[in-house]
């Protein structure tokens, strides 16, 4: 089960890094058509600080999609650095969930909901990377018949 919950956050990642660039993209273009201003920010900055915004959400996004989709794929936990990228996406889902049932509304909500689910299903279903969990099986029991043992007490 946990492969093709992988493959599927994965590729709901992939769209939403779709979906956030496009925003981005539209908002950039109407600040500047509109020659908008906030606080007397020069128009241009806030059009590039939008592009360049979506662009780095954008990657970021598919840096967690592809990390879901190697683990999908190899059938192996991520690695630490893996992890942290994927713990950070869930916690920002989670963030951003309850800000949008204010700003947005409740489909907004459940869409973040749904996509934090899945990165959390995914982070759970792959464990810690034990040898039993796809990992490396460096931990204890790994297979090869040694056991690790605890230091004597003192």
């Amino acid at each position: 089960m946990r492969r093709p919950v992988a493959v599927v956050t994965a590729l709901v990642l992939f769209g939403e890094a779709a979906g956030i660039v496009f925003v981005n993209a539209v908002l950039a273009t109407v600040a500047e058509n509109q020659n908008m201003s906030l606080a007397g920010m020069d128009p241009e900055a806030m059009s590039t600080g939008t592009w360049v915004m979506g662009g780095v959400l954008g990657l970021l996004l598919v840096l967690c999609g592809l990390v879901a989709l190697v683990a999908g794929i190899r059938d192996r936990s991520p690695g630490r650095a893996g992890r942290v990228a994927l713990i950070g996406c869930a916690i920002v889902h989670g963030v951003l969930g309850a800000l949008t049932v204010g700003l947005v509304g409740w489909a907004a909500f459940a869409f973040m909901m749904a996509v934090l689910a899945l990165l959390v299903l995914t982070l759970v279903t792959y464990g810690s990377g034990g040898a039993d969990s796809g990992g490396n099986g460096s931990g204890p029991g790994n297979g090869n018949g040694a056991e690790a043992s605890a230091p004597a007490p003192a």
